[in-house]
């Protein structure tokens, strides 16, 4: 047995392989700027920031301007592109079950991305995910974005507050959770570039198949 604790996820890399569809949308804009493709591991790299940072990435990795005026056409190129790009998405292995499980159990469950809303909706809808989550805050929700921790507490105060756990599997998700001050679970397989030991966090884990068991068992979830 254990208590209902609030447990708070990200999106991209977390949840869902969303960097083949981000692939496509990336290289389909550049093309029509005349720049050749790019990998999707270059372009996987570039992550977890939110799209004018990808913009960014994308714009320095083609040799142009990162900072030029062809930065807000390409996001807002791409964010159209991006808005139903779902067919090359997957949810990672055990996602379903373990959500469907935890929410079973009483635990109130959140989402925090720097995925824009209309996309985090569309895909969400995508994998019948659509009432899964009672809070979601999305990249362009707020002023500002993952790694300020303002996001993530937005959406821990819209689940009632008190002692949350924050799911994530990246740089960004890790520095998101430090400045939070929530306790971090690291999913090893999404699109970190750092060693595991050497992201601060309080468990990792590979398999979605494990997190039920991590939260009965984390310390203050658990019963005494």
């Amino acid at each position: 047995m254990s208590r209902p604790a609030t447990l708070i996820f990200d999106l991209d890399g977390t949840l869902i392989d969303s960097a083949p569809d981000i692939h496509a949308a990336s290289n389909a804009v550049l093309a029509a700027h005349g720049f050749a493709p790019l990998t999707l591991p270059q372009v996987r790299s570039f992550i977890g920031k939110g799209v004018p940072h990808l913009v960014h990435c994308l714009l320095a990795a083609s040799e142009a301007d990162p900072q030029g005026p062809l930065h807000a056409q390409m996001v807002a190129e791409f964010t159209a592109r991006y808005e139903e790009a779902v067919d090359l998405t997957a949810l990672y292995p055990g996602v379903r079950a373990a959500l469907t499980a935890l929410k079973g159990r009483g635990h109130r469950l959140g989402l925090c991305t720097n995925k824009p809303m209309a996309p985090t909706r569309a895909v969400l809808a995508h994998f019948g995910l659509d009432d899964t989550f009672d809070a979601v805050i999305a990249g362009d929700s707020l002023p500002v974005r993952k790694p300020d921790p303002q996001p993530l507490l937005k959406v821990l105060w819209m689940l009632g507050d008190g002692r949350a756990l924050y799911i994530g599997d990246s740089e960004t998700d890790a520095e998101t959770a430090r400045a939070a001050g929530l306790p971090f679970l690291l999913f090893t397989e999404g699109y970190r570039k750092t060693p595991v030991a050497e992201l601060p966090h309080a468990i990792a884990f590979s398999d979605f198949a494990m997190l039920e068991g991590i939260v009965a068992h984390f310390p203050w979830v658990a019963e005494e």
